[in-house]
């Protein structure tokens, strides 16, 4: 398998623009063509809109459960970016590879890809599975309708390598963002008169003041060193309110998110919220009966912890040459895979360090790293 092959592929890759707001059909249609020339045939499974589309494809034997090749098509914007090439034309300087997605994570994408020759002339015993996404980096929305057609449509891989950016090692457990929108209504009032009015900011306070608290013992435990940082991070995001400097405010809205540790239950974190919640709403409503309190969970990616007596770990580590598996604080679909039962591990090429920033880069060698990756996995498959 070449690697110079999946830079060629990489260069096509990133000259689409697949930022999240934007449709990713074209790279859809793409991908589906470069599968089509290589007598590969695949499936989509769209957005409600239309706009949007996951693709799913089989190389070896149907009706098997095999190994799940998975990666996202979607970019992170380079809005406000000061960028020193074009984000959208792969440019290689000093054996790096510069591009918006190259590391985020279009580089496995394309070794995927650039596989699928070689994948298709060899006997495998286990299929492969190419799990391709969109909307990843809005919540990993895109692969859930997927995931949906297991046991249905699709046959429910053996096991998934999801292609995130890990240096080519193998990461086993990642936390869990969970996000909410807290909308607070009052009474105006004439600042002069206060007392008649209810300030919605003043009592978003006493709920950003437990928020404080929370986020204090959420630090205590869980604790695992192999996260950094060890703990559950909580922390207010946005916020929003007042109308002028003389109206006593009757609205305001914040938001807040949890990264959670493997065994962090995010539902127990909102219990705890919406409690206090309650209490304050019920001081609010002794002057303003119509006072509110809207509590909204926009988005959870469960946290991962890879199943420590699968098959996978052993092979992962195998595959990769190593000996040890590594812990992230960000989120991949790993732990989508794993919740639908099937046992997932996380190895891509290129350094998350790079990911979604100005002249974010993949290291030539890192796809090299991949493709080696990627040959040893098909020879285990022949066996």
């Amino acid at each position: 398998m070449s690697a110079q092959t999946a830079i060629e592929i990489l260069d096509n890759l990133v000259s689409f623009d697949t930022t999240s707001r934007i449709s990713n059909l074209p790279i859809i249609d793409y991908i589906e063509d470069f599968l089509r020339q290589h007598g590969v045939e695949s499936h989509r499974v769209p957005d409600d809109t239309g706009g949007y589309a996951s693709l799913h494809a089989t190389i070896g034997p149907e009706g098997v459960a095999g190994v799940g090749l998975s990666g996202h098509t979607d970019v992170v914007p380079v809005d406000g970016q000061d960028w020193d090439t074009d984000p959208f034309t792969l440019t290689e300087k000093d054996g790096k590879l510069y591009g918006r997605g190259a590391c985020d994570m279009k580089g496995y994408l394309a070794c995927v890809m650039a596989a699928v020759p070689d994948l298709k002339k060899r006997d495998l015993k286990v299929p492969m599975h190419i799990l391709f996404s969109y909307d990843e980096e809005v919540g990993c929305t895109g692969v859930r309708p997927m995931i949906d057609e297991f046991g249905d449509r699709f046959v429910k891989p053996r096991m998934v390598f999801v292609g995130e950016p890990t240096n080519m090692t193998v990461v086993d457990a990642h936390k869990g963002p969970v996000r909410w929108g807290v909308t607070l209504t009052g009474r105006p009032a004439h600042s002069s008169m206060a007392p008649l009015g209810v300030n919605a900011i003043s009592y978003a306070a006493e709920l950003l003041a437990e928020l404080r608290v929370m986020e204090e013992e959420l630090k205590k435990a869980p604790y695992d060193e192999r996260f950094d940082p060890p703990y559950t991070t909580l922390q207010v995001t946005e916020i929003n309110g007042g109308a002028a400097s003389n109206i006593v405010p009757a609205e305001t809205w914040f938001g807040w998110e949890i990264r959670g540790m493997p065994g962090v239950d995010p539902d127990e974190v909102e219990a705890r919220f919406r409690k206090k919640a309650e209490e304050v709403l019920a001081v609010m409503r002794e002057t303003a009966p119509e006072a509110d309190i809207e509590i909204k969970r926009w988005n959870h990616v469960p946290s991962f912890a890879a199943d420590p007596e699968s098959e996978l770990l052993p092979l992962a580590l195998r595959l990769a040459e190593q000996n040890e598996t590594y812990a992230v604080s960000y989120a991949t679909e790993a732990s989508l895979f794993h919740a639908a039962g099937a046992s997932s591990i996380i190895c891509g090429p290129g350094d998350i360090a790079q990911a979604h920033t100005p002249n974010e880069w993949i290291d030539k060698r890192e796809l090299d790293k991949c493709m080696a990756f990627l040959g040893r996995l098909a020879d285990w498959a022949e066996q």
